[in-house]
């Protein structure tokens, strides 16, 4: 059983920053791409951020490149996301997503998710 848990969500003044934490239990996460997801109150789950399994190739949402930075230790099993300059409309449920393949995905079609974690972001 894979079970992922996020960690360094909370709140924080516009321009501010939060470094969130993906690690896993039951699967290493060195094989598998993996994904940083967000939903705001009344709005779908959208991708923020993606990464495959070396961490040569990334992707961002338009809204949040140049703030924000996905990296990966797969020594430590663990996803990072760095997130600078946080503004309002940044303030979601932030979920941890991972594949059961290495390739960059970019879709929401991951295999595995954590139970999220609350940025709010107050300007």
């Amino acid at each position: 059983q894979v079970q992922l848990v996020e960690s360094g969500g909370g709140s924080v003044q516009a321009g501010g920053s939060l470094r969130l934490s993906c690690s896993a239990s039951g699967r290493t996460l060195s094989s598998s791409a993996m994904g940083w997801f967000r939903q705001a109150p009344g709005k779908e789950r959208d991708i923020v951020a993606a990464i495959n399994w070396s961490g040569s190739r990334t992707y961002y949402a338009e809204s949040v490149r140049a703030r924000f930075s996905i990296s990966r230790d797969n020594d430590k099993n663990t996803v990072f996301l760095q997130m600078n300059s946080l503004k309002p409309e940044d303030t979601a449920i932030y979920y941890c997503a991972a594949d059961s393949l290495g390739g960059l995905r970019t879709n929401s079609q991951y295999d595995y998710w954590g139970q999220g974690t609350q940025v709010t972001v107050s300007s």
